[in-house]
């Protein structure tokens, strides 16, 4: 089925023989994933061999950049059928056997990083001038990237950056391994969650005795938060989400901050957190950045918990619970979704009914298609890895020339990843053949499953998680760059997000609220008036939600800026000091803040900072030109999305905006007005 400009509209349905540059395999056997991991190693280590062996006076873009190109792009187009399993596998067997993989090419990867040998012909090549751009580009960052290692310095001093970069990747992975296999949950009685709507206790396990069982998974967790009037209930919920592998994995990341503070001690710098600035679009301009946040937000936050603990006084009153003049962590989300009720009549119960997962699906791919000029279709009998997954083809509308890959997982399971996230699985790049390879992505979520006789609900906010992934998906799947090493998402980090942001805002606007609802029952269109509180509902606890990005940013930039931290008391702290709630006692959130040990580590800031850029994007050039302008969305598919990280990130925000960004259409689409 493909959808297109809002119809729905018969097409040919592509078989999975016709795609044969997607040759990702998902039924490797454990010994598989091990002797493919030693093949892949022996084959990408000769490419880097034969360059290491070069004569100095006989390096050239051919011998040298070119063949790093394709052991790069062989590399990572065949890495992932033996580390993304780990994530997503019904197996234990299997996941197990790809996180061993993972280990043993993340060791690969430190290796081929400090090639001494290869730096130095790279450094020869710089001398000459006979480079494309993007392949100047592609050059100055392997050779950029080479004295971040300290390939310049002595050989000791290599050795030990080495040992001590083998070590961080090892506890990187065991981080999250243990986030994603932890499979916790609590018992309660019926009244224990009084709140919660029938159709939340229908899909829960029962016990014996005729309790209730409940995970730590986000249909499970996020739903309770927001809805159970119990205290108690939510208190020990909290409590356990924010304890999930509080020892072992506090006890890593404590070890991951010394570790990440040795390495670049070594290099010379002050801190991880300046290490890792240099090379993103802020370098210093982040701590102002999110200092300006927070004196623009601060007052708006004291108002906010403010008429929360009004109402959390009066609700106190008429339950006969102890008012204990606080707000609490647990708190937060029960009264922050109450003000939505309360302030703006949102009616949640009622929303999420016109948002059934299927129908969410069909107009989110309405909208991206009309909007970028693609057209998706499902590969029929496609090899995947769990029989909920579909895989799409994308082409573009006026050439019907095909641009990409993408995998949806879109429902919680044992061991399964237990966020929302895309995953680049092939990035897109020109071969050695001069032919381009096909870039495959996979969007893995989280969302209710559906059960006889009851479809997927989606909650709004879910929704917009659905946008802004999907927006990821794209990123990686529009991808035009030559080199691998720009494809998609490889970007500066505090570029990353902005793409996927930016997709978020459609979640907001009337037209395509309408094209991605209906009632699971009728099919009938939201009511007008109810369409309305939700689109005003935006600007709701706007202080609350963008201070805890706040806490988060200034956490990771703590954390990363010294060589040593007791990680739950940096959190308690500034969640106190900034967010003016009280950390639950005896949990330690940072132990499972999958992010510091997944690549945001001294840049979790980045969030905050591309939505900057996102919503000057979305207001400055979509709002005002057109949301479904199809001439705007080719124009931001070409200079975005197509150009991955072949260009620098201001390049692109200058070019698209003609003009240099600015924070003024963040505040406003806050509510707020920034002050000056």
């Amino acid at each position: 089925m493909t959808i297109t400009g809002g119809s729905v509209k018969c097409a040919r349905s592509f078989s999975e023989a016709a795609h044969v540059r997607n040759t990702l395999r998902w039924d490797l056997s454990p010994d598989e994933f091990r002797s493919q991991t030693e093949s892949l190693i022996t084959r990408v280590k000769k490419f880097y061999d034969n360059v290491g062996s070069l004569n100095l006076d006989d390096v050239s873009v051919e011998n040298t950049l070119e063949t790093l190109a394709e052991a790069k792009l062989e590399y990572a187009s065949s890495r992932h059928v033996l580390d993304f399993p780990q994530f997503v596998f019904p197996s234990k067997e299997i996941r197990s056997a790809s996180t061993e993989a993972d280990k043993t090419l993340a060791d690969f990867d430190v290796e081929i990083s400090m090639r001494e040998d290869v730096f130095k012909r790279l450094t020869a090549l710089q001398l000459q001038v006979d480079v494309s751009p993007e392949g100047k580009r592609f050059l100055d960052r392997l050779v950029t990237l080479g004295r971040r290692k300290g390939l310049h310095l002595s050989k000791e001093v290599q050795e030990q950056i080495k040992v001590t970069s083998k070590l961080i990747s090892e506890l990187c992975i065991e981080f999250n391994k243990n986030i994603n296999e932890d499979n916790t949950s609590l018992v309660f009685s019926e009244h224990e969650l009084g709140g919660l709507a029938d159709s939340y206790l229908s899909g829960l396990e029962r016990t014996a005795d005729g309790r209730y069982k409940v995970t730590l998974e986000y249909p499970h967790y996020y739903p309770l938060m927001k809805r159970c009037h119990n205290p108690e209930t939510r208190r020990k919920m909290e409590t356990a989400f924010h304890s999930r592998c509080k020892e072992v994995n506090s006890t890593i990341l404590e070890q991951l901050i010394q570790l990440r503070a040795k390495v670049s001690s070594l290099l010379g710098y002050s801190s991880h957190a300046n290490y890792v600035l240099e090379i993103n679009m802020a370098r210093n301009a982040c701590k102002k950045m999110g200092d300006t946040f927070y004196e623009t937000l601060k007052p708006i936050g004291i108002k906010e918990r403010k008429y929360i603990l009004a109402l959390k006084k009066r609700e106190c009153l008429m339950r006969g619970q102890h008012f204990d003049g606080i707000i609490n962590a647990w708190d937060l989300p029960y009264y922050m979704n109450q003000v939505e009720q309360c302030k703006f009549a949102v009616n949640k119960d009622k929303l999420i009914e016109y948002f059934p997962l299927h129908v969410v699906t069909e107009g989110l791919f309405s909208i991206y298609q009309e909007l970028l000029g693609l057209t998706f279709s499902e590969v029929e009998h496609a090899h995947v890895w769990h029989h909920d997954v579909k895989l799409y083809s994308a082409r573009d509308t006026d050439t019907g020339q095909e641009i990409g890959h993408f995998y949806l997982d879109l429902h919680p399971r044992e061991g399964k990843y237990g966020h929302a996230a895309c995953f680049g699985l092939q990035p897109g790049g020109r071969g050695p053949d001069g032919k381009r390879r096909l870039p495959v992505a996979a969007m893995v979520a989280n969302f209710t499953k559906p059960r006889k006789n009851w479809p997927s609900l989606l909650q709004h906010h879910e929704v917009e998680t659905y946008f802004h992934e999907f927006g990821h998906v794209m990123h990686e799947i529009c991808s035009k760059a030559t080199y691998s090493e720009f494809s998609g998402t490889l970007v500066e980090t505090d570029f990353v997000e902005v793409p996927s942001q930016m997709l978020e805002n459609w979640v907001w606007e009337k037209e395509p609220l309408r094209r991605m609802s209906r009632h699971y029952k009728d099919g009938s269109p939201i009511p007008e008036d109810l369409l309305d509180k939700l689109i005003a509902s935006r600007v709701a606890n706007t202080g609350l939600m963008n201070l805890r990005q706040v806490v988060l940013s200034k956490v990771d930039q703590t954390l990363h800026s010294s060589s040593f931290a007791d990680t739950a008391q940096v959190f308690t702290k500034h969640y106190q000091d900034i967010l003016g709630v009280p950390a639950t006692p005896d949990t330690n959130m940072t132990a499972s803040f999958s992010h510091l040990a997944g690549g945001y580590d001294g840049q979790y800031y980045s969030y905050l900072w591309s939505e900057v850029y996102s919503a000057d994007i979305f207001f400055s050039r979509f709002k005002n030109e057109g949301i479904m302008n199809p001439k705007v969305g080719k124009e931001y598919r070409k200079v975005i999305l197509e150009t991955g990280g072949s260009v620098d990130g201001m390049v692109m925000l200058k070019s698209f905006l003609g003009r240099t960004p600015n924070q003024d259409a963040f505040f406003q689409c806050k509510g707020l007005t920034k002050s000056h």
